[in-house]
């Protein structure tokens, strides 16, 4: 059996029970096609089987490769591409349920020459990023009919409120932001209200299906929110070089964490920086160059896509490894 000990560092790895208890905890909370898993988060078709098996077999996409992923490992029943493209040919080739998003003329007449038979209007639900505004919906949609594609319905992302700290001020900008969606969903029809995230689940009312994806690794900015989910990532480090001065270094540096939601942590220590190869900190008791650090990631979506492998492990025990299989565009 390997060790932890036994892995080339940095690694990526997966506390088994916090996994464990967090896909129970969501498939409770949110049952069957009330979730939509967004696999962007782990970028791991094993993880996403363990997803199905709890019950949850939609998913939703960032990129073509994501969804090319899924259809291939047999995960294909009903995938959401939640993202824009202008180049729809590899995703109308593929023999699953594919719907994509689209916004625009442009990626409407795109989807439909890419051979794309379903599609849901994305809305700018108050994030500045992709959708449409509220009130070209209903135009949008009858644009994508008159292109022979069926129109599910619609989606929102309230992602500027899905790391506020206030859980009553989170509450009323999913309440805003669900207002202008489900005014775009009247002018639209379909089935499908599509929205939320990890932040936003349990509070998002209107969605018809929640598409959360950290829930199942977490990371140090969602365990803020007081979630019922636990920390299951960390990068596991090597101590590099212990200094006279009271600090130390490990080989966990900016190459191996998402950044972009603040300063990883280390139980223990007070982590002064991080440089491309290496994390500086100063550790509260002795350490020896060979120890290992477990690195808990402020953002796991990005981290995870910078590791070719995530190694599940019962305390320092390796039970799985888990290519990280979705990676790339």
């Amino acid at each position: 059996m390997t060790n932890i000990h036994d892995l080339t560092t940095p690694a990526l790895i997966v506390d088994a029970d916090a996994l464990t208890h967090n896909l129970a905890t969501m498939s409770k909370a949110l049952p069957g096609a009330r979730l939509r898993p967004h696999v962007k988060a782990h970028k791991c078709t094993a993880l996403a089987r363990r997803q199905a098996a709890h019950g949850h077999r939609t998913f939703t996409c960032a990129t073509v490769r994501e969804v090319e992923g899924l259809v291939a490992a047999g995960l294909g029943d009903d995938v959401l591409l939640a993202n824009e493209v202008l180049d729809a040919r590899r995703l109308g080739a593929l023999d699953a349920r594919v719907t994509v998003a689209v916004d625009s003329e442009a990626t409407i007449d795109a989807a439909a020459a890419g051979g794309m038979r379903e599609v849901l209007i994305d809305v700018n639900v108050g994030l500045p990023r992709c959708g449409c505004n509220p009130d070209d919906a209903g135009r949008l949609a009858e644009h994508a009919r008159r292109r022979g594609l069926r129109v599910r319905g619609v989606m929102g992302y309230e992602g500027h409120g899905m790391l506020l700290p206030e859980r009553t001020t989170r509450a009323q900008l999913v309440a805003d932001a669900m207002e202008r969606l489900r005014a775009a969903h009247a002018a639209v029809g379909g089935d499908v209200v599509s929205a939320g995230g990890t932040g936003t689940y349990d509070l998002n009312q209107v969605a018809t299906e929640i598409q959360a994806g950290s829930y199942a690794l977490m990371d140090t900015a969602y365990a803020k929110l007081a979630l019922p989910f636990r920390e299951a990532l960390s990068v596991l480090g090597t101590v590099i070089s212990v200094s006279r001065e009271g600090y130390a270094v490990a080989d966990v540096g900016l190459k191996a964490l998402g950044m972009d939601h603040g300063h990883s942590a280390i139980d223990g220590v007070q982590v002064w920086f991080h440089s491309d190869e290496h994390v500086t900190f100063a550790p509260a008791g002795s350490l020896r160059p060979g120890d290992r650090i477990r690195v808990r990631p402020a953002h796991v979506d990005p981290t995870v896509a910078y590791h070719e492998r995530l190694q599940v492990v019962d305390g320092e025990r390796v039970v799985e490894s888990w290519a990280v299989d979705l990676r790339g565009w």
